[in-house]
């Protein structure tokens, strides 16, 4: 008993599940009874992955928020890996972030994809697996989908599409638009992600940005290379499960998407749009409030900030005092004739000394001035 064995059994029971509602509809050996069981079986497990693709997008924004910091690590630490990988898984603990979180839902989906592989490879080589028995197997080679059998591969030889009943040059006209769709799907999956979802002024600075806008052309050349590969019923699961994705991201995007991308921007907008419809606004956090409440509480803050007490203006006197103003000192009288002003001493005594050194210099200024008016006043009374 191989280890797979228990996920082809799972994935043969939802196919044949969905075979039996769906083929008393179109008929058992109706390629579009097996190719909606297949689309089903796409439906049920992305359903079962939406929790998965919501750690996805969480984590591929978390990697882009974290990219300066990663970058500074590795620049810091470029001489010293073992050092660069410790900072690097600290940053990511103390983040809650794993790098492989945006991987999982692929990962998931691919040990479906080698079981449903498995399963139509048996199929065209009329093996039973699983819960298909020999009349399924019957049934299922017989289906086809727009002429090409849902276990034609492109690369078949032309001996083995006739014996599928079908027409060699039918099976590759299929199973090439098919690649191309599948290949078209997810660019323009990842292209939206990309231009809608990213912020641009991160784009140049972005290392994770920049692996994404590569990435975003290498998948669409690796499903055309493999695709050749692929039986024409996993062409058909590959393609629904892009459309899903496409459809599941445009959904996210449109609803929560990225600050500062372009669809933050127009889902501003839009949200901005419809308060205004409704007699509402939209605050700068992004609130949507009543109008009237809102303009209320704008022109409460307003009033409350003018009666808020503003400080009073500081004259010269006051700055050069301290601050403190002429409280406490004494008022200053005028200056006598013949008198010599006192200034009011100070804590180390140095304006006293000034003012006793400033009036002794004042009087013998006086002195002298006396000595000069004397001979004038002589003369004069000698004429007289």
């Amino acid at each position: 008993m191989g280890i797979l064995n228990p996920l082809y059994d799972a994935v043969s029971w939802i196919i044949v599940q969905f075979h039996k509602l769906f083929g008393p509809i179109f008929g058992n050996d109706s390629g579009w009874a097996w190719g909606l069981s297949i689309v089903c079986l796409v439906v049920a497990i992305r359903i079962c992955l939406i929790p998965l693709f919501v750690k996805q997008i969480r984590a591929t924004r978390n990697m882009q928020i974290l990219q300066p910091k990663i970058k500074e690590i590795q620049q810091r630490y470029k001489n010293d890996k073992e050092r660069q990988s410790q900072e690097m898984m600290k940053l990511y603990k103390e983040t809650g972030t794993n790098p492989l979180s945006s991987c999982l839902p692929i990962l998931v989906q691919m040990p479906f994809f080698f079981a449903l592989f498995h399963v139509l490879s048996n199929i065209a080589n009329g093996k039973t697996v699983g819960f298909i028995n020999e009349s399924l197997v019957e049934s299922a080679k017989n289906a086809h989908i727009f002429g090409a059998p849902l276990a034609a591969k492109f690369l078949d030889s032309e001996a083995k599409i006739q014996s599928l009943g079908a027409d060699l040059t039918t099976v590759r006209i299929v199973t090439v638009v098919m690649i191309l769709l599948m290949s078209a799907s997810q660019f323009i999956t990842q292209r939206q992600l990309m231009v809608k979802n990213t912020d641009p002024t991160a784009m140049a600075a972005n290392p994770f940005a920049q692996q994404q806008k590569i990435l975003m052309y290498v998948f669409p050349i690796m499903f055309a290379v493999f695709g050749i590969n692929f039986p024409v019923g996993v062409l058909v699961y590959w393609l629904t499960t892009n459309v899903w994705t496409m459809g599941q991201q445009l959904i996210v995007i449109r609803r929560n998407p990225t600050p500062g991308s372009i669809a933050f921007t127009q889902r501003q907008e839009r949200l901005a749009e419809k308060a205004k419809r409704q007699g509402k606004v939209m605050t700068p956090e992004g609130e949507i409030v009543d109008a009237a409440e809102y303009e209320a509480k704008i022109a409460e803050e307003k009033e409350r900030a003018a009666k808020r007490v503003q400080p009073k203006a500081t004259t010269k006197s006051k700055r050069k005092g301290g601050g403190h103003g002429t409280q406490g000192s004494q008022p200053q009288r005028p200056a006598v004739k013949g008198s010599t002003a006192r200034t009011p001493p100070t804590a180390n005594g140095n304006a006293s000394e000034g003012a006793s050194t400033g009036g002794a210099a004042n009087g013998q200024a006086r002195k002298q001035a006396q000595t000069r008016n004397q001979p004038r006043k002589n003369q004069g009374r000698k004429k007289s």
